[in-house]
């Protein structure tokens, strides 16, 4: 039971921290990423969702989706106050940048080969 269970708070964990990533990107970017990868991570959820509803209480299910939500929001806030003291402000935009182009020719190879 508590594999069970664990095994759903990691999916809800999971699937909401590649739904929040989507915020990070830029508005072109964070469209391939929303097209591409958010749809099928909201899916993800959903069925994590389901999965807690049909293996668990309903309020152990809710406790679990509320509890992976704050633990993405706390981990997001904690990597942020991370990299803002460990980097500077040109670094990040940089790195930002490299990512989203990285982003999108992923996406053109995907596409192509």
């Amino acid at each position: 039971m508590i594999i069970k269970y664990l095994s759903f708070l990691i999916g809800i964990v999971w699937s909401y921290s590649i739904i929040k990533t989507q915020s990070v990107f830029s508005k072109k970017a964070g469209l391939i990423f929303k097209v591409l990868i958010s749809k099928v991570s909201w899916l993800t959820f959903i069925a994590a969702c389901y999965f807690g509803y049909k293996n668990f209480s309903i309020q152990y299910t809710i406790i679990g989706i509320v509890v992976g939500i704050i633990l993405v929001h706390i981990g997001f806030n904690l990597l942020k106050k991370f990299l803002a003291a460990k980097f500077s402000e040109k670094n990040l935009l940089l790195a930002k940048s490299v990512l989203e182009y990285s982003l999108f020719a992923l996406v053109i190879y995907y596409i192509f080969f």
